[in-house]
């Protein structure tokens, strides 16, 4: 058995899927692929060509597996939630890049479920995906990652409401490409800061009364004592707006809106939700002055990864090689950059 899963990029809507919010990612041609053969040794073996690694499980004992804290606990994750797995040898390779927010891990989960023979398909195989991710590599996330993995439309973004788990293609107006930097940079407060980022959502919810902060308004924001919280809540509220916003704008092809709503949302991200850096910072302060750049946001989890940008396909090359060469000049990395397209979702490749 053969599979495929992409990465994705979030255009906009950033940690509003674990508030139960609305998000827009795209699945990109970025992905990882998974190789499922049988094995006459009675174990999981996995090996990842990447890497050059491989590590290998009793499939009998399998269920009592312990977290590794590394890329294996995606694999194992989800081969605990396949009922009856029969001795596998998988074989993993993926072009999406680690610690860049493009959701390499989504992409390495539900390639491994396929492959794996889970038996899940759309949002099923989504919920399995997070909940390996959730319960056994222990991050809060969201259902977003997963979702955009398995069901990308090509050419298109998807609205996902996360309360309902419904979703619709959106299309981004003629003309506009997006390009994902890779600040190469990723700050070690990532994973901490997530979790306290959720610990924050809750205690809010809590305060307020409400099951999530889908919920959330913002006079009931200023209701909120803490104002560390009160922040984090603004930034839940307005970031849902912002993303049914883009959808209008999108539908209007208001090219302008678009990319005054990609500035609003990092500086949101920035201020209010305090996810940023100053490499991204920089990147997106600077993307307001390169000719052909529509708009420019962070992407991702924080502290570090990419941003995504709406460009002018006219002129697209040129201001992508501007502002690598820009922020080269500032902090003498440099930026891988990823002219991403819409596509497909999950799927088994024979």
């Amino acid at each position: 058995m053969k599979s495929f899963a992409p990465g994705r990029v979030n255009l906009i809507g950033e940690h509003t899927d674990y508030n139960l919010g609305f998000v827009l990612p795209i699945a990109i041609d970025l992905g990882c692929e998974a190789i499922a053969e049988p094995s006459a040794v009675g174990r999981l073996t996995v090996h990842s060509r990447n890497r050059d690694e491989t590590r290998s499980w009793d499939t009998a004992t399998l269920a009592a597996a312990k977290p590794s804290g590394d890329w294996t606990d995606y694999v194992v994750g989800v081969a605990r939630l396949i009922p009856g797995l029969h001795p596998i040898h998988l074989t993993v390779s993926s072009n999406v890049p680690t610690g860049a927010g493009l959701s390499s891990s989504a992409a390495l989960e539900v390639s491994s479920a396929l492959a794996l023979g889970a038996g899940e398909r759309g949002v099923e195989l989504a919920r399995l995906c997070r909940r390996a991710e959730n319960e056994f590599a222990g991050v809060p996330c969201g259902i977003m990652d997963q979702y955009a993995s398995v069901a990308g439309v090509a050419g298109a973004a998807i609205l996902i409401d996360c309360r309902s788990l419904e979703s619709r293609p959106v299309q981004l107006p003629p003309g506009v490409a997006i390009f994902a930097f890779n600040s190469m940079v990723k700050h070690d407060l990532g994973v901490s800061a997530y979790s306290e980022r959720v610990r924050e959502c809750a205690e809010a919810s809590r305060f307020l009364g409400i099951s999530s902060l889908r919920d959330a308004t913002l006079a009931g924001a200023e209701s909120i004592p803490d104002p560390t919280v009160r922040r984090r809540v603004r930034h839940i509220v307005t970031e849902n707006q912002r993303v049914l916003d883009f959808v209008h704008a999108c539908d209007r092809n208001d090219t302008p809106m678009l990319g005054d709503l990609f500035f609003a949302s990092h500086h949101s991200m920035r201020d209010d939700y305090e996810i940023s850096c100053p490499e991204i910072d920089f990147l997106v302060d600077t993307a307001r002055q390169v000719p052909g750049i529509i708009g420019a946001r962070m992407t991702g989890g924080g502290f570090g990864g990419c941003t995504v940008n709406l460009v002018e396909q006219s002129q697209a090359q040129q201001a992508a090689g501007t502002l690598r060469d820009l922020y080269h000049q500032k902090y003498g990395f440099h930026a891988e950059v990823y002219h991403v397209h819409p596509s497909a979702g999950a799927r088994i490749l024979g």
